[in-house]
């Protein structure tokens, strides 16, 4: 399976008429002390994604090929729309805890509401690796004009739980029951990860995102969890803040959050709240941590499956969560490289996707990141 996967990518891929070759021959690299240039190779698992998840992954791969970041990739395709070219979630799954890491676009969700099926692939992975924390890094970028400027907000949400449950029936004709599960010692766990991420990262402040006004026992709960946790950490600021007076703080003084802390359903819309804010779906990273490993991903849940095969994408946010990578892997040399080069490429704004108001193509944009290595 991961062959033919592999020689399918590899076609697509192709398909771009994309040269690297060229691309990579006008790298000029400053000369740096070995000592700061890890030696080895790593593994790291590589899911494509859906929709346009294949073209951004592909540029991913040219620049490390350009900047000779030291990873091999074990590529998977998984696809709830492709099932004929899908590997077993078990195979993937499995590469992923052998691996610890694992660089992801994102995956269709279907309606299979007819079929009985209510759990996404999404879901199934998660809960198989218990990737219980998503983390969104939410900043302004140099050189995308926008509304808010000097945003630098951490959103942490609870994905395994709340109203992602998959447990809805309908109970009599025409009435469906849908259970949102919040439990605490889930809550707990998420809260003290909020905590702890603001203490490591100088965070000064953490915001717990509920409706515990309306939804008193569920929400509550979650509540109550990050009150308590908050205690045992002293010297961090902790405020509440009902979701729906959050929404309207965040397109109006959206620099007043640091750290956020949310159940599952309303870090998912503060994510892509925020993605907006700061320039869309395309430049913003994210993360998906379990106590074993960890899957970067793009921050806001989109496949712009309108812009297959346009060569249209912007790859920024697949850029962004591959340089995240390789600082979790103690390849931060490689990271900075590549983070240092996105920056430039945006602050100079010659080469701009469709998305940022520019007309440049995904392979263009790639090749301009490509010549900004150093």
């Amino acid at each position: 399976m991961a062959l033919a996967t592999k020689n399918i990518f590899n076609l697509f891929a192709k398909g771009l008429k994309f040269n690297p070759i060229a691309a990579s021959s006008s790298v000029k690299f400053a000369h740096t002390s070995s000592e700061h240039i890890p030696e080895g190779r790593t593994k790291c698992t590589l899911i494509p994604g859906d929709g346009v998840g294949p073209e951004l992954v592909y540029s991913v791969q040219e620049v490390f090929k350009a900047a000779n970041v030291p990873v091999d990739f074990e590529m998977f395709f998984l696809s709830e729309v492709h099932h004929a070219i899908s590997a077993p979630l078990e195979d993937v799954a499995n590469s992923i805890k052998k691996n610890g890491i694992c660089l992801k676009g994102i995956l269709a969700t279907p309606d299979y509401s007819h079929t009985g099926e209510l759990q996404t692939l999404n879901m199934k992975l998660r809960r198989v690796l218990d990737l219980y924390a998503n983390v969104v890094h939410v900043k302004s970028l140099p050189g995308i004009k926008c509304r808010h400027q000097n945003i630098d907000t951490v959103v942490i949400r609870e994905q395994t739980e709340g109203e992602y449950s998959a447990l809805e029936h309908e109970s009599v004709k025409g009435v469906v029951e849908c259970l949102k599960i919040i439990t605490a010692a889930k809550s707990q766990r998420i809260a003290k990860f909020a905590f702890d991420y603001a203490t490591r990262n100088n965070r000064k402040k953490v915001t717990a995102v509920h409706k515990a006004n309306i939804m008193k026992l569920g929400d509550g709960l979650f509540l109550k969890s990050c009150q308590e946790m908050a205690k045992l950490y002293p010297k961090i600021e902790f405020e509440a803040m009902i979701v729906d007076n959050c929404t309207m703080q965040l397109v109006s003084r959206p620099q007043q959050f640091d750290v956020m802390v949310t159940p599952n359903l309303y870090g998912n819309i503060i994510d892509n709240t925020f993605s907006g804010i700061v320039g869309g779906a395309g430049v913003v990273a994210g993360a998906s941590y379990s106590p074993e490993c960890v899957v970067f991903e793009p921050g806001a849940r989109h496949t712009f499956s309108e812009a297959v095969g346009k060569n249209v994408a912007n790859p920024t946010a697949m850029l962004l969560c591959s340089a995240k990578m390789l600082h979790h892997v103690n390849l931060g040399y490689y990271g900075t490289m590549i983070r240092n080069a996105v920056n430039s490429v945006l602050q100079e704004g010659k080469i701009k996707t469709k998305d940022l108001g520019g007309q440049s193509t995904t392979n263009e944009f790639t090749y301009a990141i490509i010549n900004n290595l150093r």
